[in-house]
């Protein structure tokens, strides 16, 4: 447990000096989106092609990974709609809440702290991971968001939106890009490739400094949203689901479909269980704001649900490190 705590303490502390510096305001929130854009489009397609290049193209394109992945997710955001049935929820917030219960911090906090928990080859399950949670489950989220006011027509037309988003997202194309250099043998000229890895290298640090930032900025401005006491009652269950049941539920469907036969190997389904015990994802707060959902208590979410991670995810990472 040491030994693990050695490795993912840095990981938080780094959060935890973003969220330091935007609070004593050494940091300008002004300065968060700059921030953000520097790790979504540059240093982040840089480490997920760095990777996805230098791992088999078998491993990409892993189909027990992608089955027991992608049930889990259904399984999560069909039970936190269902946890979430209530007059006073709409289907806009229910489907977010759902959203943010399914879709952990893979690409900004995951990807390293695996690697660097796991070695290298874990990266293929994240990726497969990141893929998932970018086209699948926050499409279907985003459909469901639109089922109170506009019907089925009106959702299928923002799960097309949502897909369309994904073609303007440079992460899957740092993804793909990746594979294809990995499956045809390409290597990028050496000063590119320096370029490219120089980026990769700091994306780690960054995104962990920027997700402490916008934490702090969340808290920030939820000091001018509602109520304490309603919002925790919202809060709680989802950030159960995440911390807990998502992990727990991938554990389950994984293990079980090795036992029917599915090509599935226990160290890849040791890497989607601790990427399930990972915090919420930071990215899901500005999706619930342009759709105009509830964004103080996904923001709570997100916060509560991330300060908890630096306990729940070490024991996670403990209970299954054996079996890697």
């Amino acid at each position: 447990m040491l030994e693990i705590l050695n490795i993912t303490f840095p990981f938080f502390g780094l959060v935890l000096c973003g969220f330091w510096a935007v609070h004593k305001q050494f940091l300008a929130v002004d300065s968060i989106p700059s921030l953000n854009g520097f790790v979504l489009f540059f240093a982040l397609p840089c480490m997920l092609y760095k990777f996805g290049s230098s791992i088999p193209l078998l491993q990409l394109l892993d189909v027990g990974v992608l089955v027991a992945y992608s049930v889990s997710a259904l399984l999560i955001v069909l039970i936190s709609i269902f946890l979430t049935v209530n007059q006073r929820i709409s289907w806009n917030d229910r489907a977010f809440r759902s959203l943010v219960s399914a879709f952990p911090n893979t690409g900004f906090m995951g990807v390293p702290l695996l690697v660097a928990l796991l070695g290298p080859l874990s990266s293929g399950p994240a990726i497969v991971t990141i893929i998932v949670d970018l086209v699948a489950t926050s499409s279907l989220c985003i459909a469901l968001s639109r089922v109170d006011n506009i019907g089925a027509c009106r959702s299928y037309q923002a799960g097309k939106q949502a897909l369309a988003g994904v073609l303007i997202n440079p992460l899957p194309w740092a993804v793909l890009l990746g594979a294809l250099s990995s499956g045809f043998e390409f290597q990028l000229p050496q000063p590119m490739m320096k370029v490219v890895s120089m980026l990769a290298d700091a994306a780690s640090p960054v995104a962990l400094f920027t997700i402490g930032a916008v934490l702090a900025r969340s808290k920030i401005l939820m000091k001018v949203e509602k109520g304490s006491e309603i919002v925790m009652k919202d809060v709680l269950p989802s950030v159960l689901i995440k911390l807990f049941l998502h992990p727990i539920l991938i554990f389950v469907i994984g293990s079980a479909l090795i036992q029917i036969g599915l090509p599935l190997d226990k160290a890849a389904l040791t890497v989607i269980v601790l990427v399930a015990a990972l915090p919420s994802a930071s990215n899901v707060s500005l999706l619930a704001e342009r759709f105009q959902a509830d964004t103080s208590v996904i923001a709570r979410i997100i916060m509560i649900s991330t300060t908890f991670s630096c306990v729940t995810f070490p024991i996670f990472a403990w209970l299954v490190f054996q079996n890697y």
